[in-house]
């Protein structure tokens, strides 16, 4: 999959066509407007012209490493913001840790837990917003004035970020303002993190 090669109608999600008659698909039906596809590769929705979801069910986690094969066709074949959806239950909570791993810190890639297909939905929409909002912005502003940094990143980088145990909203963006990025935030020494957030707290960051 490579920017470009899919246009995605405005205020519209593409599914991929496995996707049909899921729990995910029936939840979106009437919320937003769903389109199958065959073809769409390793996405499972695309959202947008640039924002597509990668949906790793409990099923996958528990089959084996195809899923980890599709995240990194994707990393080294795509320019399109992927962020990842997977399925965190009781079952494949010990899977987690690995998944996490593999997508923010090798891949650099948004991953976001949900507990069901019907939470995947829910997130899957309040992501549409966000992007509907982002291309009303792209359609009324001057195209020389766009600012560099994706939007839609940042919610999703902060929701990423407050997963940390004892980090809260003000404890995440304070981490985001000062690294940048969560790359640079899992590669900070204990002392750049204690400047922020004192010791104890970065003590807990550092650990996990």
């Amino acid at each position: 999959v490579t920017a470009g090669s899919i246009v995605v109608p405005y205020g519209h999600v593409i599914g991929n066509e496995k996707w049909r008659g899921s729990e995910v698909a029936q939840r979106l039906q009437g919320k937003v407007k769903l389109i199958f596809e065959d073809g769409l590769g390793p996405v499972d929705f695309h959202l947008s012209n640039r924002t597509c979801i990668l949906f790793i069910s409990e099923a996958d986690l528990v089959a084996g490493d195809e899923f980890k094969r599709r995240l990194v066709r994707f990393r080294n074949a795509s320019s399109f913001r992927g962020i990842v959806i997977v399925e965190k239950t009781q079952i494949s909570d010990q899977y987690y840790l690995g998944v996490q791993k593999l997508v923010v810190l090798e891949l650099g890639m948004v991953l976001l837990p949900v507990a069901n297909q019907g939470e995947a939905s829910q997130l899957i929409i309040q992501l549409v917003s966000f992007c509907v909002r982002e291309q009303s912005r792209d359609r009324g502003s001057n195209p020389f004035l766009r600012r560099q940094r994706a939007p839609l990143a940042e919610p999703a980088v902060l929701h990423t970020v407050q997963q940390i145990p004892a980090v809260g909203k003000t404890k995440a963006l304070l981490l985001l303002q000062q690294f940048g990025s969560i790359h640079r935030l899992c590669n900070a020494p204990i002392n750049e993190l204690e400047q922020v957030v004192g010791q104890t707290v970065a003590q807990q960051i550092y650990t996990f």
